[in-house]
């Protein structure tokens, strides 16, 4: 920032609670936020508006906003000529979805972040594109040369530009309108699988080309695809992608968690942000793997991953942080590598010195721009082999000394935190410390996930008791999206299952009401983005297929498809087979893109095993009996519990059910019809042969 730009009066985005738009605070733009008083300003001045999207962890927005915003002569020009607004996209979903698609219509399907859409003063997209130089280079028009040319056919043709867009927001409007809807079943399943097979890379695990981005959804899918058939080559797409992953330096071998994506096809070298909800998703799959295959290597990356959100991304009142940024000091990455000098440094024993830098291939050329990104390329048996020592003692040295060089990095200037607290996200991470407390029997993260939930509910629940979907600074505001609602009951139902109190499987059914009375396509079917009271934009959209995270449709018919199965609610399990079936000509076509809606789709298919177990907890029989069932790998499946010492209960599942000679049981069910009661362990592996 200029010493000028320093000294200046901040802009209007200085009320607000987004630490993406106070970074803008102080350019010399005259940045707006969304809202009323821009909108209106816009329509009385006639000048059209400068929309640009981005978000905190965004590398190319920094760029953007260093080279231009910051620029006093292109501010000149976009405060002259436009109403600039600035967004937060993981506050305003909705908004970057309307105008995603518009800047994917108007660049030939390219598309990405910041986001720059011009609109005219009925919001209405005229032009769009993703990052510009300040200058003509690179074979991009420069920012400045845009601002002017879009200022002039503003000046020369408003109405042919109105025109232009309105052919534009129609196109949007009818994009977004769903097919006839069809059946979705076994044979789509297969042909997901298929898809992956088609696109796997058999040398480095995961699907296609550079920029490799983690398929933690996909993955799961497939997690449940050879559950089903047993097929040994899909869980080898699983396992090769999870080693490659947790081998690579996307994942952080010192800190723990996974960066945003890999830049090259072998995942070494990361976009260093980290999100939390790539390592909601990926700590959830590395527990479904280490379940489904007992190799401890993904209970130690799950484990890691899960307790860096416990260290390091988890607030004082007990939810969770969003992202960190990829720049340390303004430089990609400089938070993250290493140098052999450094390494010694911190390490000062010679011999674990060389053992950690040859095992983290930390060497003195580096492997990426002249430094190092922790990696293991190589298994520990290898490097060990090398070393002339047992693989054992070099895990001991690498255990011991890793300490000492996190607490070195932890030293450095650290990257920018995020920590603006989204409900849609803490539900996915809800959902993950839940499922690693059932999993791996660790309590802590059961805590976590309870304190999470309860601030939440707590702080998040509008006066009409809808949902907020962002908070930060003691404020909590923004109407929430489908997405906010589906995950937080996912994250509420995994809670109870775990091993919560009933109250928190009550909540989630009535934020599935909240769903279908807010945000149903009582037309057509689904679910909309947006509910029905929300600020009217250019058009009300949906979402079928997976993004960077499950869509908001499939995670609500998810929601709805188990709680049918807990309560035997029929209109919920129809109304979560007609979400899916609304896409289904879609996903004949396209069945990868829709990994969560196919997830449900094998759990109506199939429908769960109904597992109740009565019980104390912490007594030694029941916490037995519920560590062997929970080690296990049961896609579909529902859990309740109850303690005999407690009321009565009002699950469905576990009324009329009791203590077996004053023993722990594990009733196992379908359609709540239940067989003997189980008292031994040693009886539940064959009792779930049959049913799982």
């Amino acid at each position: 920032m200029s010493e000028r730009a320093a000294g200046r009066s901040p802009n209007r985005l200085i009320h607000e609670t987004s630490p993406y738009l106070l970074q803008h605070a102080h350019n010399p733009v005259d940045w707006h936020p969304w809202g009323r008083e821009a909108l209106t300003k816009s329509r009385e001045s006639k000048k059209p508006i400068l929309l640009s999207i981005g978000y905190s962890a965004c590398h190319w927005c920094h760029v953007m906003e260093r080279e231009s915003f910051e620029s006093e002569t292109i501010a000149t020009l976009m405060n002259e000529h436009f109403i600039c607004i600035k967004v937060d996209r993981e506050e305003r979903p909705d908004l970057d979805e309307i105008y995603m698609q518009a800047t994917l219509a108007l660049n030939h399907g390219q598309g990405g972040w910041p986001m720059t859409v011009f609109l005219t003063p009925e919001q209405e997209p005229i032009f769009a594109g993703t990052y510009f130089p300040p200058a003509d280079r690179w074979g991009r028009p420069g920012f400045a040369s845009v601002l002017t040319q879009v200022a002039e056919l503003w000046r020369k043709d408003p109405d042919g530009l109105r025109s232009q867009a309105g052919d534009i927001t129609k196109q949007l409007k009818q994009s977004m309108q769903v097919a006839s809807p069809a059946s979705v079943g076994e044979t789509e399943l297969d042909a997901a699988a298929g898809q992956y097979a088609d696109e796997f890379d058999p040398q480095f695990g995961g699907f296609g080309r550079a920029p490799k981005f983690p398929p933690a959804t996909g993955l799961s899918f497939l997690l449940r695809q050879h559950h089903r058939t047993g097929d040994a080559q899909t869980l080898t797409m699983v396992t090769k992608t999870l080693d490659a992953m947790a081998a690579g330096g996307m994942y952080d071998h010192i800190g723990g968690g996974f960066a945003r994506y890999s830049t090259d096809e072998r995942w070494l070298v990361p976009h260093f942000e980290k999100m939390l909800y790539d390592n909601a998703l990926l700590a959830r799959t590395y527990i479904e793997a280490n379940q489904a295959t007992a190799n401890p290597e993904y209970r130690r990356v799950a484990t890691e991953t899960l307790d860096y959100i416990l260290r390091e991304m988890t607030s004082p009142e007990g939810g969770f942080y969003s992202a960190t940024d990829a720049d340390s000091e303004g430089v990609e990455g400089k938070f993250f590598v290493w140098t052999p000098d450094e390494i010694r440094a911190v390490i000062l024993n010679e011999e674990d010195a060389k053992r950690f830098c040859a095992y983290y291939d930390i060497t003195p050329a580096g492997n990426w721009e002249h430094k190092s990104i922790p990696n293991t390329p190589e298994p520990i048996e290898s490097v060990a082999a090398h070393l002339k020592i047992s693989s054992v003692e070099l895990r001991e040295t690498i255990e011991r000394v890793k300490p000492l060089v996190y607490a070195a990095r932890a030293k450095r200037v650290p990257p920018g935190l995020d920590d603006k607290i989204l409900t849609a996200w803490n539900g996915m991470m809800i959902s993950a410390m839940a499922e690693g407390a059932r999993a791996l029997g660790d309590s802590r993260y059961l805590e976590a996930a309870e304190e999470a939930a309860d601030f939440l509910l707590r702080t998040m629940k509008r006066p009409d008791r809808g949902l907020y979907r962002t908070y930060r600074a003691g404020k909590a505001h923004l109407d929430a999206c489908l997405e906010d609602y589906a995950y937080l009951a996912e994250g509420l139902i995994d809670l109870y299952e775990a091993g919560a109190h009933e109250g928190y499987l009550d909540e989630a059914v009535q934020l599935a009401e909240r769903i279908l009375a807010d945000f149903s396509d009582v037309q057509d079917g689904g679910f909309f983005t947006t509910g029905k009271d929300h600020e009217s934009l250019i058009l009300r959209s949906r979402e079928g297929p997976d993004g960077a995270t499950p869509s908001g449709n499939a995670v609500a018919a998810s929601v709805l498809a188990r709680l049918s199965f807990h309560f035997a609610r029929d209109d919920f399990r129809e109304t979560a087979a007609t979400a899916i079936r609304v896409y289904g000509r879609l996903i004949t076509r396209y069945p990868r893109a829709f990994a969560k809606s196919l997830c449900v789709v094998d759990l109506l298919l199939r429908g769960p095993v109904e597992l109740a177990l009565i019980g104390s907890p912490a007594e030694p029989g029941y916490e037995t009996l519920r560590a062997d069932v929970n080690r296990r790998y049961l896609p579909n499946r529902i859990i309740a519990h109850h303690d005999p010492q407690g009321p009565d209960p009002d699950h469905p599942l576990t009324k009329g059910k009791s203590l077996v000679q004053g023993k722990a049981a594990l009733y196992v069910c379908r359609n709540f019809s239940c067989q003997a009661p189980i008292t031994e362990p040693a009886r539940i592996e064959a009792a779930l042969t049959d049913q799982a």
